[in-house]
């Protein structure tokens, strides 16, 4: 069988049998599956020797580069002695090692690991967590969450319910608990001529009186720091993030970082609430933690938290929350190497340098009638398309035109898909020179085929 058929071939039998996740089906009567063989670099390669610039790290999980030799080496090693047990009443060296080296990253006072398979999964052991803190300090009535609208956190039922993108939550709803929602500091809203800082400071009005009205009943606060990536790659200032901390601190209630899409380096520091000094009650982080290699994530969380569960057990504070995969030591040992590259390869220095280069690059579509903004936190740059650039009138999104720039992309050898109408480049740590021209030039053509 030639490559060529056998790429049909793959794509016919997957219609057969696969449901695939974020997908109407039916678009692929006329929208043919990609089927990859394997991956090398920033490069994704079918079976006919056709390859796809991944320009946005396969949802946004690939940090350097696909079949990267040094993850490759420590996950064979792995594999050769354990490859999983249990981490109810056992442990092992590579979620030991894993944890010592987060709580010595993150910002100090997160010191206890507690993990899960996936990003919606952290963020429901976080919620979960906050709830029974309280009421393990006899504040049963401390059960509501506040979320920024625009938010995104997963989508099991949880996680969902404290996120506002209403393309994946509103058809749930009624499965899903109440949260209060409040205005987002999202600065492509701002007002012409207010600065970024401006417009979060200004913003944080809303979250002020939320937190003054509902802290009684209130177990915590999340948000995605600085970048708000499901909801169109929304960005905001690290100053909204300071002032959170500090009316959490003030009104007695829990903050929870989700990191999944944004730490790792991929806002220009290891993690984004670095570069607001803040440290949160939890952190959620998955993604990049294992370099895109396998499912794995963690909520980070305080001394004072752990001690609200410590207790004899007939007391019934124990927090039970679990999952088979927890802590496995194959992941635990693709996240160490992913660790390693950071520390060896000076990855957050260079990274700066390649944003910069990014930003170069897309500076060129500054002036398209088409083209609203272009924004950029560290390594997401995202280019929200109009249908007119004074009135930022958005195009209808039954047009489907980033369905349009998605094809154009992929005929021109590179992987976007834009979120509706925002086309957004969160590429591998390792994206050359020549790749991010490609990605620029492709961008730009398809953004004229897009909007035409």
């Amino acid at each position: 069988m030639q490559d060529r058929s056998r790429n049909q071939d793959i794509a016919r039998r997957d219609l057969g049998v696969v449901w695939h996740p974020c997908t109407q089906m039916k678009d692929h009567e006329s929208l043919p599956l990609v089927p990859i063989e394997r991956g090398e670099g920033a490069w994704l390669y079918d079976f006919d020797g056709r390859r796809y610039l991944d320009a946005i790290s396969s949802w946004w999980v690939n940090l350097f580069g696909h079949a990267n030799p040094r993850i490759n080496a420590a996950v064979r090693a792995q594999l050769e002695k354990l490859e999983h047990v249990i981490l109810a009443g056992f442990t092992h060296e590579p979620v030991l090692r894993l944890s010592e080296r987060l709580t010595g990253l993150l910002p100090a006072g997160l010191t206890r690991c507690f993990y899960a398979d996936s990003g919606s999964a952290a963020v429901e052991v976080a919620v979960k967590m906050s709830f029974h803190y309280w009421l393990n300090q006899g504040k049963p009535g401390k059960k509501h969450f506040i979320t920024l609208a625009n938010s995104y956190h997963g989508e099991t039922l949880g996680a969902l319910a404290v996120g506002d993108v209403e393309l994946y939550k509103s058809l749930y709803r009624p499965l899903l608990m109440e949260v209060t929602t409040v205005a987002s500091p999202d600065c492509y809203l701002r007002e012409p001529g207010e600065t970024w800082e401006e417009h979060s400071r200004r913003m944080f009005a809303h979250m002020e009186r939320a937190l003054a009205e509902h802290a009684h009943e209130t177990a915590a606060v999340i948000v995605e720091p600085l970048v708000q990536c499901a909801g169109g790659m929304r960005m905001y200032h690290p100053v909204y993030l300071q002032m959170l901390r500090e009316a959490c601190d003030r009104h007695g209630v829990h903050l929870i970082a989700d990191e999944i899409a944004v730490g790792f380096g991929r806002t220009g520091t290891l993690f984004a609430c670095e570069q607001a000094n803040i440290r949160p009650d939890m952190i959620c982080l998955s993604k990049g933690l294992t370099g895109g290699y396998l499912p794995l994530s963690v909520v980070v969380t305080t001394e004072d938290m752990y001690a609200a569960f410590y207790d004899d057990y007939t007391k019934l504070t124990a927090f039970l929350h679990s999952h088979s995969y927890t802590g496995n030591p194959l992941a635990c040992a693709a996240a160490l190497a992913t660790l390693d590259i950071f520390e060896s390869d000076r990855v957050i220095e260079t990274n700066r340098r390649l944003a910069a280069r990014m930003a170069a690059a897309a500076g060129k579509l500054a002036d398209h009638p088409n083209v609203a903004e272009i924004r950029q936190t560290g390594m997401i740059l995202a280019i929200e398309l109009v249908r007119d650039r004074q009135s930022r009138t958005p195009f209808d999104w039954r047009e489907r035109r980033g369905l349009r720039l998605y094809e154009y992309a992929l005929s021109r050898g590179v992987l976007l898909r834009p979120l509706g109408h925002v086309v957004y480049w969160m590429p591998p740590y390792v994206l050359e020179d020549e790749q991010l021209e490609l990605l620029a030039d492709v961008t730009a053509q398809g953004i004229d085929i897009a909007c035409a």
